[in-house]
């Protein structure tokens, strides 16, 4: 298990997507994209970040997507986060092939970092928008991984997160997505 660096090449990838079908790398082959790796699928963490990628979707241009990657059986995926109707890729790595193959990391700190210096956050996540964790199925311990690819397949940001809600800002995500740079800030 190492880490993914910029410059590396996103060159397979196939796992089963929210709808039944297989999901290929291939599918989004000349376009940017944001490549997120997230907790088990219900996650109220993960959950409000996928609903605010998808409120945020057609902010980032039409040449840029979303794929996203579970910790989950796709049945739990199906169960949790079908109700994003996301219009990007929702995968389940169940067996976590990809999680170890690009090194998303593991924290017990980050579970409890996250808890306190961002309740507020899971606090509206689960009373608000109702992003009730009724089934953990994946590792608790997981921490969000974000890597920005662009159209060449190439990465050119990857961001582990230091804590269970700890993910690359939407602004970056946006300002790549259009212009294909990473803002300094990011970095």
């Amino acid at each position: 298990m190492s880490r993914i660096n910029v410059g590396d090449c996103i060159s397979e990838l196939n796992l089963p997507a929210i709808d039944g079908r297989l999901f290929s790398i291939e599918q989004v082959a000349g376009r940017r994209y944001l490549l997120s790796f997230f907790r088990f699928a219900g996650c109220p963490f993960c959950n409000m970040r996928v609903h605010e990628l998808v409120k945020h979707y057609a902010d980032f241009g039409p040449n840029f997507t979303v794929v996203g990657i579970f910790d989950s059986s796709l049945e739990n995926l199906q169960r949790h986060a079908e109700d994003h109707h996301a219009p990007f890729a929702l995968l389940a790595d169940a067996d976590n092939v990809y999680y170890r193959r690009f090194g998303v990391e593991r924290s017990v700190w980050g579970v409890i970092k996250g808890l306190v210096l961002r309740l507020p956050r899971i606090l509206h996540a689960v009373f608000i928008k109702g992003f009730i964790p009724r089934t953990i199925q994946g590792n608790i311990t997981t921490m969000p991984l974000n890597i920005l690819v662009d159209e060449n397949g190439r990465v050119q940001y990857a961001h582990y997160g230091r804590d269970e809600g700890d993910h690359i800002p939407l602004m970056a995500v946006r300002e790549f997505a259009l212009s294909g740079k990473v803002p300094p800030n990011t970095i």
